[in-house]
């Protein structure tokens, strides 16, 4: 077998592969949003346990993070009688999408603090809710601060897909070296060398996305002008 015959095998690992990235993407979107709530409103209690969840996320090495997931999870649920519950593809998801959000608040909180004080104060002033100050005010403004950070943490997000294999998923990476070892380890290098460019184009169709949006927000770039952050214009 050669490197062009591999290629069809890996293909049908594809779909998985991505699953499990955009599940966590979206999930570890959404825990970033709350836990990046819960750290800038300072909730008793609340906060405490979002800032040790970041700091879980930030400092466990990703394949640790993602055994946790595989060997843990199943000793929590069985504590409520459910058994059999979770697959080497669902702790992946699950590990990915605790590191993704986690890392992600600390993209979020410095692009909320970023953002110049007396916009805060001016809603403030008017009356806003802290939704709605979100929403019409700070949000736009501190997307755009945010979107370098995000940009990057997608990537590493697409990085760490590859440590699920180590847990037995059968994503790109899993089936290259299943296909290896049944062919006695031939054109290893020519097999790295393509999931080598199989990760690359993710990354590069990734960065584009999000210099797409980054040109799309340009209007709420920090400058000196005035005008890019005057309340009305924000509004």
């Amino acid at each position: 077998m050669n490197v062009s015959t591999m290629i069809p095998e890996l293909l049908e690992a594809l779909p998985l592969t991505l699953a499990i990235m955009f599940v966590a993407l979206a999930a570890g979107f959404c825990l970033a949003l709350l836990t990046t709530t819960f750290r800038v409103r300072r909730v008793l209690l609340i906060s405490t346990l979002a800032d040790l969840y970041v700091s879980y996320a930030r400092s466990v090495p990703v394949v640790l993070q993602l055994f946790i997931a595989f060997y843990g999870l199943p000793v929590l649920v069985g504590a409520f009688g459910i058994e059999d519950f979770l697959s080497a593809n669902l702790a992946a998801m699950v590990g990915l999408s605790l590191y993704h959000g986690g890392y992600l608040s600390e993209v979020m909180r410095p692009a909320y603090l970023a953002v110049d004080r007396g916009q805060h104060d001016a809603a403030d002033s008017l009356g806003y809710t802290f939704q709605q100050k979100i929403a019409r005010v700070v949000g736009p403004q501190a997307v755009h601060i945010a979107l370098p950070g995000y940009g990057n943490s997608i990537i590493y997000l697409i990085h760490n897909v590859a440590l699920i294999m180590y847990i037995g998923a059968a994503d790109v990476m899993a089936t290259a070296h299943l296909i290896m070892a049944r062919d006695f380890n031939q054109y290893q290098f020519e097999t790295y060398l393509l999931l080598a460019v199989f990760y690359s184009l993710l990354c590069l169709i990734a960065w584009m996305i999000i210099r797409f949006f980054e040109n799309r927000a340009s209007i709420y770039t920090l400058s000196n002008k005035p005008a890019k952050f005057s309340l009305t214009a924000s509004v």
